[in-house]
């Protein structure tokens, strides 16, 4: 018999750690590798992504990396920005040591001045004449700055796609504030953990402790959706909060735009129809590190009091529970752990090899097969182009708190009924995205309320 099968066979006893350790476990390279030349890497470059805070460019230029690239961004003194391979074209110096110009990015070396399309400027050290400046182009990708990010698109010139434009981002009375945070693991882990609803009960409610809303240690009804032809997948967690039937829906899209709804604290109001409180986006730095980049939304219904100090969000900081970001005490990290903890303890690549998945795993399941679709090619890529002929590209997220009282028998079954109805409201509104779109759904979340109550008194 084969090492592997008589392991496999013996994996039930007691004390198999022995067993265990021989099981050979490989990373899932398909959906993990992110440089130049990668099926996932190839992918993830086909999409504009958030690369640094544009409060980091400052008078100096900023290394940073990115899908396994060596990059340096800066901002000139005529505004522009650039992020440009970091080797000089020339004899490689890094260009993290070169100085800003009105126009452009000058190495330090030689004086090579570089634009922020890759144009070579000036090669001071040539003589008249010389033809050398207009022979090549060094390498830069365009570069945009949107609400506190800079995003550049990685991909291949010809398939550029407009910059995306998201409802999300066009709501009235809303103020945006950018924040980062350095994850020292791969970026699949913290794709995954944004799709893992159960989670959210156990780490961020019973076991370590409340570390978010509190009626969140209640387990909810939960439904899982493919949605956008396969390229996202919303879930929807619906609570019996004592009077009140609480629906908390999470959309994602391909390749890792998270849009988590409202932070609220007590549940004691209806609330018919809200928004994201932020967008983020998992960045991959190279196989073993990646980026948070995100927006925090600030606005009256999205965000409650006690979640309402922007200076608790920037670089490394965010507004909610602890272990977001590195840097607590081991101690207290143990005592409390958080998403940070839970992620990069997984190791630095993902290893499905050793998982025992369970039902809590549809979102991981799906968002996996949904990505190993997408870097094979075996769907068209989604680039987050509005639909349906709109401005705007429709998103999911949201909130709806309806005041439906318990019922004595079948109260389960109602309270998942109201997030199906609620989920299918939002899907199927035929509106184009913007106040009237919310508004008609906020009636529609009315309207499926007074239906439900009146079922109830037959």
């Amino acid at each position: 018999m084969a090492i592997e099968e008589e392991t496999q066979g013996s994996l039930n006893q007691p004390y198999s750690g022995y067993l265990r350790a021989s099981i050979p476990r490989k990373p899932d390279m398909e959906l993990v590798e992110s440089d130049p030349g990668t099926k996932a890497g190839e992918y993830l470059r086909r999409f504009w992504q958030p690369v640094c805070l544009a409060s980091d460019l400052t008078e100096l230029p900023l290394a940073i990396r990115i899908m396994g690239e060596d990059l340096v961004a800066y901002r000139d003194k005529s505004g522009t920005i650039g992020v440009l391979h970091r080797h000089c074209s020339h004899r490689g110096t890094s260009l993290e040591y070169g100085i800003i110009a009105e126009r452009g990015l000058r190495c330090c070396y030689h004086g090579w001045l570089f634009d922020a399309d890759g144009t070579i400027l000036d090669t001071p050290g040539e003589p008249p004449g010389s033809h050398l400046k207009g022979s090549f182009r060094h390498g830069a990708y365009p570069a945009v700055e949107f609400h506190g990010l800079v995003f550049a698109y990685m991909g291949p010139p010809e398939n550029k796609p407009p910059f995306p434009n998201y409802d999300v981002f066009r709501m009235p009375d809303s103020e945006y504030v950018p924040y980062s945070i350095w994850h020292s693991c791969n970026w699949l882990h913290v794709q995954e953990n944004i799709i893992d609803a159960a989670h959210t009960v156990f780490l961020h409610s019973r076991t370590a402790g409340l570390q978010l809303q509190p009626d969140m240690v209640i387990m909810p009804e939960t439904e899982y959706r493919e949605t956008d032809e396969g390229h996202g997948c919303l879930y929807a967690v619906s609570r019996r909060v004592r009077d009140f039937v609480w629906v908390r829906c999470i959309h994602t899209l391909l390749p890792s735009l998270f849009q988590p709804p409202a932070l609220m604290g007590e549940i004691d109001s209806e609330r018919l129809y809200t928004r994201i409180a932020m967008s983020r986006w998992t960045v991959p730095i190279d196989d073993t590190h990646c980026m948070i980049f995100g927006i925090r939304h600030f606005r009256d219904d999205v965000t409650d009091p006690e979640y309402r100090d922007r200076s608790k969000v920037g670089k490394e900081k965010i507004d909610f529970g602890p272990g977001q970001t590195m840097g607590r005490p081991y101690e207290e990290a143990q005592r409390v752990p958080g998403d940070w903890e839970v992620l990069v303890s997984q190791g630095p690549i993902p290893n499905h090899g050793g998982e025992h998945r369970g039902t809590t795993d549809e979102g991981v399941l799906i968002i996996r097969r949904q990505l190993r679709r997408a870097v094979r090619g075996e769907m068209e890529t989604d680039l987050h182009l509005p639909q349906n002929g709109w401005d705007m590209r429709a998103t999911y997220s949201f909130d709806t708190i309806l005041r439906i009282p318990q019922r004595d028998s079948g109260d389960d079954e109602l309270v998942a009924e109201v997030g199906r109805r609620a989920v299918d409201i939002v899907l199927e509104a035929p509106e184009a995205p913007g106040p009237g779109r919310d508004a008609a759904i906020a009636e529609r979340m009315e309207a499926m309320k007074e239906s439900l109550l009146a079922e109830s008194k037959k």
